[in-house]
């Protein structure tokens, strides 16, 4: 794959999260997707991540902006930086309390492509900031 192709892939990727397009967004992932959680544990496949997927529209409403998308030569890694601007709608256990609380965190992700698909997705955030944000 070039590094035009991932760059549109993940770009594609994105565009399904922000139109809410859960289907979308899965259908730019393997089948043996490995998701590296920000400060959780690797799920493997896509019905885990469709259940993330799931779970955070429960409790996140979220748009990303600013995105920008990075691969290298081969294509066969990838990334992207943007800006989130979110609102907390429901607890996620073990995390403050929603009431609706808005917050803007910076975030970025780490993509590995493999046979035209993200085989490995990693994001990273704050999460002592976003704390911060939804507990003020």
């Amino acid at each position: 794959m070039s590094r035009q192709q991932s760059v549109e892939l993940l770009t594609r990727y994105y565009a399904a999260f922000n139109a809410q397009d859960w289907d979308g967004m899965l259908a730019c992932l393997a089948e043996d997707v490995a998701h590296h959680v920000n400060e959780g544990q690797v799920r493997r496949g896509k019905a885990q991540f469709g259940a993330f997927l799931a779970h955070m529209d429960r409790c996140y409403a979220e748009q990303l902006a600013d995105i920008v998308v990075m691969a290298n030569e081969d294509g066969g890694r990838a990334s992207a930086e943007f800006t989130v601007h979110g609102t907390y709608k429901e607890t996620d256990p073990g995390l403050p309390e929603a009431c609706g609380q808005s917050y803007v965190l910076p975030a970025g992700t780490f993509a590995t492509i493999d046979n035209g698909l993200i085989a490995r997705i990693t994001t990273y955030y704050n999460l002592a900031d976003w704390t911060r944000q939804v507990s003020a």
